[in-house]
């Protein structure tokens, strides 16, 4: 039995343990305790998923690292978790961004601090559990967990608007859960098991109805990335929930349904997906144009951050719906860059928001005077998203790109679709050139931008690291595309069989 993934998984529930047993003193003194043992938490989970990628194996495509136990024999329900080069990013991505999340938390939170920090460590644990379940019924477990931490992170702790905007969020994603929960036992029931390696093999039991149950997990993601239409949760939630809430959200969150797609639509479901594949690239184009368009029109900078998201997710959406290895590739690995890039753009503009307390772009204007080091990270940051070839987005859009010029299942004129996600390269410079302009040049004309003081060592520190992967991904990503080759090789191979089975 291999305990190393389980270990990974709920490392963060020590710090929860930990937390709970501190004493919270009067004069305020624990305060700084609870947030080291958050952080040390958070640290050692990163560093379990470093060796977890150690002794991970890219040429094996097969699932590895298993640790597979009977839950409930009786319905064929195991506990069973699995690593493979679909999900190891996710993983690093996660640890990554979950540490640097509450580290960035360290002055932000004032309130409640307790409670604070377990959601945060209860959310590190559900989202790892999603991203290494191989159990359908594991999986809705972790899926459904991650809903509780967060929305009580945005209730709590958000903006004025925070209620509205945390039931939005958790009765928009409840009730597309729903749906997939009614597949799932479609499924676990006509094949006597919920491991996702054995309804594959087992997928023509179901191949009759794959239609409506493609639909039925293709809504429970569509809504958690979100697709177009399924977004109107998205900018309330971004815009209220804490800067922390924010980058994990978009950082990690949101790759929950890019990640579905891939994990249980397009080897669960390959007819339908590729049946389906041009109507959900349709979607994903509006997406990325509409989301853009959006994102100019915003006064707001965190909600222009947020709407940028929908764009920018629209690209991963097309990559994995062209349903080759560029694109499925450019996906995993685009989804791992808006995690950095629109984490990073969170960050920053949590770091003005917490000097002036204001997030209308008006009151901005000449920080690049005041804060000169913050801008130019900051400048760097508003780039990658844009997509500047040597920075991070730069190589996964191409490669997304790339994939769907090329893509079968976009047939006949797949260049129409390249073409028109093309103009959301355009428009993404439009709106964050746009964005960067009204924050950080011109003259200093308020009392808040006179008023900002500089970066201190933890703020620094955490756009450093940001900036260390969004270079290193743009200058040389071939080590992050030998980790997920040859499982996405053999995921289009299997995708293609089945195709060409149909036809």
């Amino acid at each position: 039995m291999n305990w190393w993934l389980t270990i990974l998984t709920f490392l963060p529930l020590v710090g929860v343990l930990a937390i709970l047993f501190i004493k919270e003193s009067e004069d305020g003194s624990s305060r700084d305790t609870i947030k080291m043992f958050a952080i040390v938490t958070s640290a050692a989970t990163f560093a379990m998923s470093l060796f977890v990628l150690f002794l991970f194996d890219p040429t094996n495509p097969t699932l590895q690292l298993v640790d597979r136990v009977d839950w409930i024999p009786s319905w064929g329900i195991s506990y069973f978790m699995g690593i493979d080069g679909l999900s190891i990013l996710m993983i690093l991505l996660t640890t990554f961004i979950s540490l640097l999340a509450i580290i960035g938390s360290w002055t932000a939170i004032e309130t409640q601090l307790k409670q604070y920090y377990i959601f945060m460590l209860l959310l590190e644990t559900g989202m790892l559990g999603v991203f290494l379940a191989q159990d359908l019924f594991l999986f809705y477990v972790f899926w459904e967990f991650t809903l509780i931490p967060m929305y009580f992170l945005i209730g709590i702790w958000g903006g004025s608007r925070r209620v509205y905007a945390s039931i939005k969020f958790f009765l928009y994603t409840m009730a597309g859960s729903l749906l997939m929960l009614i597949a799932i036992l479609y499924m676990g029931i006509t094949n006597s098991t919920f491991a996702v390696p054995d309804l594959i093999a087992g997928r023509e039991a179901f191949a009759h109805a794959q239609n409506l149950l493609f639909i039925g997990f293709f809504v429970a993601f569509a809504i958690k990335v979100p697709v177009f239409p399924f977004h109107s949760w998205l900018p309330d939630a971004h815009t209220e929930a804490p800067t922390a809430g924010s980058i994990i959200l978009a950082g990690v969150l949101l790759k929950m349904g890019t990640y579905g797609f891939i994990r249980f639509n397009l080897p669960l479901f390959p007819e339908a997906s590729y049946k389906y594949a041009p109507i959900i690239a349709v979607l994903a184009i509006i997406g990325i144009i509409y989301g853009a368009i959006v994102s100019f029109a915003q006064k707001d900078a965190k909600k222009l951050v947020a709407y940028s998201s929908i764009s920018h997710l629209g690209f991963v959406t097309l990559g994995i719906f062209a349903l080759n290895n560029a694109g499925i590739q450019g996906a995993i690995l685009q989804g791992v860059n808006h995690g950095l890039s629109t984490g990073a753009l969170f960050f920053l503009v949590g770091a003005l928001y917490e000097r002036t307390h204001k997030r209308e772009m008006s009151v901005y204007g000449g920080v690049w005077k005041v804060m000169p080091l913050f801008s130019v990270l900051s400048l760097i940051i508003v780039l990658s998203s844009m997509g500047l070839p040597g920075l991070n987005g730069f190589v996964g859009e191409f490669t997304i790109l790339l994939g769907s010029m090329g893509a079968e299942s976009l047939t006949p004129q797949p260049w129409i679709y390249t073409a028109f996600a093309t103009t959301g390269v355009i428009l993404a410079a439009v709106y964050l050139l746009w964005f960067f302009q009204r924050l950080f040049m011109g003259p200093v004309t308020t009392d808040e931008v006179k008023s900002l003081r500089a970066m201190n060592r933890r703020e620094l520190g955490i756009m450093l690291a940001f900036l260390v992967f969004i270079f290193w991904i743009g200058i040389a990503p071939s080590a992050y595309f030998y980790l997920m080759d040859g499982t996405v090789n053999a995921l289009v191979t299997n995708i293609s069989s089945a195709v060409l089975a149909l036809r």
